[in-house]
């Protein structure tokens, strides 16, 4: 199946695919709203502010496999996302990232971009994937890449 086929539902309850966003760069990232890394959602919104016109999108899929870190329901995230940081950038609903239960999107992005030593499990939250405007996952970034760091390999994509 295509990355641009794969069924989702956003954070709202709507059903869609990747498609919705066929031709523009993404950058897929799972999150979580009660982790050290969740002040990345400033930087991922100031990212996609500063490049959506120019055809990017990051698009983020809350996740609770590590820690426990995003126990809410989708109407708590979503709140917790717009009041706490002003995420406008397209939401999902809570994913599984890894093992038996693990999104379809995910074991596509996984398999294309393995992480250190060939292990493709997602280590944890705020792991980040590059995909091109042609469905190809290009990048793998770890929870400590931040969304400043991965601008100098999104910006020749949008030239």
């Amino acid at each position: 199946m295509a990355i641009h086929d794969i069924e989702l539902r956003t954070i709202e309850g709507r059903t869609t695919t990747l498609g919705e966003w066929r031709g523009q760069v993404l950058l897929v990232v799972n999150v979580a709203s009660q982790c050290g890394f969740t002040p990345q959602y400033e930087g991922l919104e100031a990212l996609w502010r500063r490049h959506r016109d120019a055809g990017f999108t990051v698009l983020g899929f809350p996740c609770d496999q590590f820690g426990n870190q995003e126990p809410g329901d989708e109407a708590e995230i979503r709140s917790f996302c717009s009041t706490q940081y002003g995420v406008s950038f397209p939401m999902f609903a809570k994913v599984e990232v890894n093992g038996p239960g693990a999104h379809p999107l995910w074991t596509h992005l996984k398999a294309a971009k393995p992480g250190l030593l060939g292990s493709e499990a997602v280590k944890w939250n705020f792991t980040k994937f590059l995909v091109a405007r042609d469905g190809r996952v290009l990048a793998r970034y770890a929870p400590t890449d931040t969304p400043e760091a991965i601008e100098r390999d999104l910006l020749p994509l949008l030239a």
